[in-house]
């Protein structure tokens, strides 16, 4: 209408001059008021009451307005069926409409907004997921718009992490106080520790210079599943297990401070560093399963990311394809995901549904689950499970909504259909775990089985492909317990 495509429609000849600035479109609430006062002689008191009473939306009250509004119309020639449908787009556009100088200040910010988002994408997105620092739910909405927009969202880092999520090197840098549990204040206390003395070099100069009360055994351990020592020591696993010592050592440093404060001399050397535990580093499985009950999301890397050639195979369509695969407005595909969240609401027909917040390598999504498979599978649908699911996908007005029903965990998902797997050991890393967990799934049952095969990087680069004799499981709880050994980069079928 706007660029002369199609002629408004101003509802009746009356009404030009009142809905001529919007194209014919109901806006403000001024517009309702006008429209009343033009086509029924309301006054203006009477006007505003009609407004009033269209945002309250009371059945009684609106029928003696439409009464009064038709019966108004039609005095002054407007045909009765037309005032009508006028009332009842009148009603329409009065649920959301604003006053114009709300909708005009609304629609500043809304332009500065966007201009933002345009220009400094990964500013705004930064600052954007510093207001809902405390808001898990709100920060994976956030990475997932991220994700969509190509920005990169790095760790959590005590040596490089704000307080606050912050830019560094055009990346979004994962907030300290974004970390569940540890305190935004606490962490801004690190971060001013840091700027003011350097970078933390080591676990022990870390304790020494860190309040023991800023940094207790319980955010230790909370930050270390985040990731957030990895620029310090980079086995998680470490210093998950020294959190106590840790915390020791702090608060002798904190006492050796307090009497160097009383002393004469007024210095004070530190405590002495006890060596820390020999700790064997995390699986990925591991890592990434601590990762989520730090942060509440996955950032590093996904638990279905060694899948992806299975479940592509069984024809499982992940998140991001859905809409390029939808090929009207209702379709039926198979879908997998880790579970991130689960909101149970009671339904109206008795007993519960449920909204389930689900993510997969390519992104997160919600599914509705209603009250029969809600029974079956409500045990499933823990944080963290990961579940295959036929999801039937509707799309209304461009907003795509999903359902699943026959759900399953993914463990006990049959992934046949390849010769069998490999893994891939890291350059110098101990067979001996990888042989052990072979030697349990010798004998395990399953639904699939095949080839098992080794692949071990030599020092000078080259690769050795050993083939273990006989069939072994292939399912995904196989391949989970192939790739918790440790120093397996990865677990891929052929």
């Amino acid at each position: 209408m706007k660029f002369g495509r199609k002629d408004a429609d101003y509802l009746h000849e009356s009404l030009v001059q009142v809905l001529k600035e919007t194209q014919g479109v109901i806006i403000y609430q001024e517009q309702v008021m006008q429209i009343a006062q033009i086509l029924s002689g309301y006054s203006l008191g009477e006007a505003d009451l009609l407004r009033r009473a269209m945002g309250k939306k009371k059945p009684e009250e609106m029928a003696k307005q439409k009464d009064r509004f038709v019966s108004g119309a039609t005095e002054r020639g407007v045909d009765a069926e037309l005032a009508d449908r006028i009332f009842e787009l009148v009603s329409e556009f009065a649920g959301y409409g604003f006053n114009k100088s709300h909708a005009a200040a609304y629609a500043v910010i809304a332009y500065q907004t966007a201009y933002l988002k345009a220009n400094y994408p990964v500013e705004f997105m930064a600052a954007s997921m510093s207001l809902d620092v405390d808001d898990t739910d709100k920060l994976g909405a956030f990475m997932q718009e991220s994700k969509s927009m190509k920005i990169k969202v790095l760790s959590p880092d005590l040596n490089y992490s704000g307080a606050d999520f912050t830019v560094q090197d055009n990346a979004i840098r994962y907030a300290l106080g974004g970390i569940k549990s540890v305190g935004v204040a606490a962490m801004a206390q690190v971060v001013e520790i840091r700027q003011a003395g350097g970078k933390f070099k080591s676990l022990h100069d870390l304790a020494e210079r860190v309040d023991p009360r800023t940094l207790g055994r319980r955010t230790l351990e909370t930050l270390a599943k985040a990731g957030a020592f990895d620029s310090i020591e980079p086995n998680r696993a470490l210093v998950f297990a020294s959190s106590d010592q840790l915390v020791a050592h702090a608060n002798a440093a904190a006492s050796d401070r307090q009497s160097a404060q009383t002393s004469l001399f007024g210095d004070s050397a530190p405590p002495p560093r006890a060596p820390l535990p020999s700790v064997k580093p995390w699986s990925a499985q591991e890592r990434l399963d601590n990762e989520f009950a730090a942060l509440g999301l996955f950032l590093s890397g996904h638990p279905l990311d060694d899948l992806i050639e299975a479940l592509r195979r069984r024809q499982t369509v992940f998140f991001s394809e859905i809409n390029s695969k939808m090929q009207g407005s209702d379709a039926i595909f198979r879908m997998a995901g880790v579970v991130r969240a689960r909101k149970e609401r009671p339904a109206r027909d008795g007993g519960k549904f449920a909204w389930v917040t689900l993510s997969d390598p390519t992104g997160e999504f919600e599914v509705m689950i209603m009250p029969e498979t809600l029974n079956e599978a409500r045990d499933y649908l823990d944080p963290g499970t990961s579940v295959s699911f036929r999801a039937k996908a509707r799309l209304r007005d461009g907003d795509l909504k999903l359902s699943a029903e026959k759900i399953e965990l993914l463990d006990q998902t049959d992934m046949s259909g390849c010769a069998g797997i490999k893994v891939f050991l890291a350059r110098g890393a101990p067979i001996d775990e990888l042989a052990r967990v072979t030697e349990t799934l010798r004998g395990a049952t399953s639904s699939s089985f095949g080839e098992l095969r080794v692949v071990v990087e030599l020092s000078d680069g080259r690769e050795v492909e050993i083939q273990a004799p006989g069939r072994f499981p292939i399912d995904v709880a196989a391949r989970r317990a192939l790739k918790s050994a440790s120093g397996v980069d990865l677990v891929a079928e052929f």
